[in-house]
């Protein structure tokens, strides 16, 4: 005979039973380094122009009287511009908060969410409208995040900086963690629903 805590494990199980239309992959998981190198890559593609600022800024006085301690502390400013910014970025890969995304996890995506999970019973669940935008590359899908909002943001000077210095959050989606390929073609059509990537 089955107890009555036995009938309500089972309904909360039942409850809990896999999505049968939803997209499911293998277990995957992404490199700290691989990380780094993609975010410093975009981050540096995107804001090269801002490590010219203290160059030309600095070499400025060049122009009325020569020396080479003007070109050399604009060279050294620009330097440590650069190693702080990618020290920003690489420092993603060492917080807590982001530690999920290198985790080990198999993914489970349909309509509504996209679950993260660890195992049956443990996962993270990310709705569709966190998700700023999707890229795909030759062998892979990048899910970016949204950043904090501006009301969430600190104000002022602050505000400020946590915005225009940001990092790029992303998961990575290889192409060979899916089943088969009917599952990229299905993931392919729903991320055309979503207005991801072009029609």
């Amino acid at each position: 005979m089955m107890q009555p805590n036995q009938r309500g494990g089972q309904r909360v199980q039942q409850q809990q039973a896999s999505n049968p239309l939803a997209i499911k992959t293998k277990k995957n998981q992404l490199d700290k380094n691989a990380y780094a190198k993609l975010a410093l890559l975009q981050v540096w593609k995107k804001e090269w122009w801002r490590a010219l600022i203290p160059l030309v800024v600095l070499s400025l006085p060049v122009v009325f009287d020569f020396s080479w301690w003007w070109i050399a502390g604009a060279v050294v400013v620009t330097i440590l511009y650069a190693l702080v910014r990618s020290a920003q970025v690489m420092g993603v890969t060492q917080m807590e908060q982001s530690s999920v995304l290198f985790e080990r996890v198999m993914f489970e995506i349909d309509q509504r969410q996209i679950l993260m999970k660890r195992n049956d019973r443990e996962g993270m669940a990310l709705q569709w409208d966190m998700i700023e935008r999707v890229t795909q590359s030759k062998d892979s899908y990048f899910f970016y995040l949204k950043g904090p909002s501006a009301d969430q943001l600190p104000t002022g000077f602050k505000g400020w900086l946590a915005k225009t210095f940001n990092v790029p959050i992303f998961l990575q989606l290889p192409f060979r963690i899916f089943n088969s390929p009917n599952d990229i073609k299905l993931m392919e059509s729903l991320l055309r629903r979503k207005n991801f990537i072009a029609a």
